[in-house]
Order: structure tokens, then C-alpha cells, then sequence
């Protein structure tokens, strides 16, 4: 039995793992959490357990018109922290650290109508703060490795299911509300909460070290997604060309509304060889995660 320490109480991926890991693997993992809004972790014992999985940090940053103490902010969560965290778990004797990092390291995603298909010799490059922050955290965490001390790095794509939050939820109310919606034939890597959590208690059995990209095994297209939660909310929604002008003029505006459209209709996506590994996480395919995301 390995006992887990999530780093981040009450976050939606870490409080996910959680119930899983209960679920499925209540003879292997047992689960813990600790707050890190204040200092008092700092107090918290952690050498009780094998792994520290690191969850806490901000996400979703409005990286246009923000001041240097947002930015400062950004970086004291998502890499201080994270660092600060991964030292004391190797001083105290943790055998392995996951951090969850994000596909944001590699930049924004390509614009309408362009294709950015990442592969493992794609350098991050992040193209804000926010996605920097994430990328210092992971280079700073991986310094700590050891022979004794495993840093296991996740850079997943969108994550999505029940009561996720992001851009996942806001699609899945215009799906559940529109008559229509353009057909764009854009192509985006995800990741279904259960297929995530399946490889996190996959990789914390394994001791699996190093740098992982999880994610489905199909790719998806805005498109489609929408097809899928309206019908699995019994709405009928037409997808058409017709539309798709709209959303190349959005596309091409400046500002806020360009990259809204770009975040919503561009692509990014994982080779999917980078994606495979030596057990099996892709449990959902996309169709089954989304109906389980909506029932």
C-alpha cells in the first residue's frame, strides 16, 4: 500500500483522484490532502508517505491587460510553491514526486485554419506567464531527481468531465442551447478525467519517472465535441459551413475576440505515439466520456 499525499485539498483534478483511487485501487493507494493556500503546510509531516502528487496552483489566467503583481502572483503559486514543495517532500524522505504540468508549455494553440501538432522533440515555448510559470516549475521540480527521489512531470492537454471547469463547460451550454453551430474541422488533443486518474494511479504503482503527455485516444474537433453533448442531452443542433466565415472573421479581429476564436476553433494536439505507454489508461473513448460527463 502506497500512501499519497495530494498537495492542493478540494481542487477538482486532486478531489477526482481521489474518489477514484478509492474506487479502484483501495488496496493499493491510500489517499491524503493538505491545503496550500497558507503557510501551515509547511508544518504538515511528510514523511509518512511514498508520493506527494502536487495538484495545487492557478490556471486559466486572462494573460491580456494584467499587472507585474498578477504575473508575480502566478509565479509564486505555480513555481515557487511547486518547488518549494517537491524540496521538502525529498527532505523528507518521499520516494516520488508528481507534478501536474499542462500542454500550455508549448504555446497557444496554432490559429483557425492552421494545424500545431507537437511531437517529443517539440521545445516548450510558452507564449505568457502563465504558461511560463508552469514550464519553471517543471525544470525546477526535475533538478531535484535522484536516485532516491523520482519526479514524474504530466503535460496533459484540456481535462475535462463532471463538474470541471474551463472551456469544457462553457462549449457544453452553447451546445445545449444552439440551433446551429459552424463545422470546423479543427483538431484538438483531451483528456477525459477517468483516463487521467486511471494513469496517475498507474504511473504511482509503477514509480514511473519522467515525462509523460496522457491524453485520449482520439482526437476531437470543436465541432464534434458540440455534436456529442447535444446529443447526449437529447438536443438537436445543426452543424453547418454555413457559419464558418463568422468564426474565420473572429479569427482575424484583434484582441480578446481573436483569441477567444483561436482558443475555441484552433488546433493543438499530441502525436498520439507520444501518448502510449507500457499499460493501459485510455479506458473512455470520447463519445463514452462525454455522455458520462453529461448523465
Amino acid at each position: 500500500m502506497k500512501k499519497v499525499l495530494i498537495t492542493g485539498a478540494g481542487s477538482y483534478i486532486g478531489a477526482s483522484f481521489e474518489t477514484y483511487a478509492a474506487a479502484h485501487y483501495k488496496d493499493r493507494l491510500s489517499t491524503s490532502d493538505v491545503d496550500m493556500t497558507d503557510g501551515s503546510w509547511k508544518e504538515k509531516d511528510f514523511s509518512p508517505f511514498d508520493i506527494v502528487f502536487h495538484v495545487a496552483g492557478l490556471a486559466h489566467a486572462d494573460t491580456g491587460k494584467v499587472d507585474e503583481a498578477v504575473k508575480k502572483k502566478y509565479y509564486a503559486v505555480n513555481t515557487d510553491l511547486a518547488i518549494e514543495a517537491a524540496q521538502k517532500a525529498k527532505e523528507s524522505g518521499v520516494r516520488q514526486f508528481v507534478f501536474m504540468s499542462s500542454a500550455i508549455v508549448y504555446g497557444n494553440s496554432a490559429p483557425y485554419g492552421r494545424q500545431k501538432r507537437i511531437t517529443k522533440d517539440t521545445k516548450p515555448r510558452p507564449a505568457n506567464f502563465y504558461g511560463d510559470s508552469k514550464w519553471q516549475a517543471a525544470k525546477g521540480v526535475r533538478k531535484l531527481e535522484s536516485d532516491t527521489f523520482t519526479v514524474t512531470v504530466l503535460r496533459p492537454p484540456m481535462i475535462y468531465g463532471k463538474g470541471s471547469k474551463g472551456n469544457y463547460p462553457v462549449l457544453a451550454e452553447l451546445a445545449k442551447k444552439l440551433p446551429v453551430f459552424p463545422d470546423v474541422q479543427n483538431e484538438r488533443s483531451m483528456l477525459y478525467i477517468e483516463n487521467l486518474c486511471e494513469f496517475l494511479c498507474q504511473v504511482m504503482i509503477r514509480s514511473e519517472g519522467g515525462i509523460f503527455w496522457p491524453q485520449n485516444a482520439e482526437y476531437s474537433s470543436t465541432s464534434e465535441l458540440v455534436k456529442l453533448i447535444a446529443k447526449a442531452n437529447r438536443h438537436n443542433i445543426r452543424i453547418s459551413k454555413a457559419w464558418n466565415w463568422a468564426v474565420s472573421l473572429a479569427g482575424k479581429m484583434p484582441g480578446k475576440a481573436g483569441s477567444l476564436a483561436d482558443k475555441a476553433f484552433g488546433s493543438m494536439s499530441y502525436d498520439q505515439s507520444m501518448s502510449r505507454y507500457d499499460f493501459d489508461y485510455q479506458i473512455f473513448s470520447l463519445r463514452q466520456s462525454v455522455k458520462r460527463t453529461e448523465q
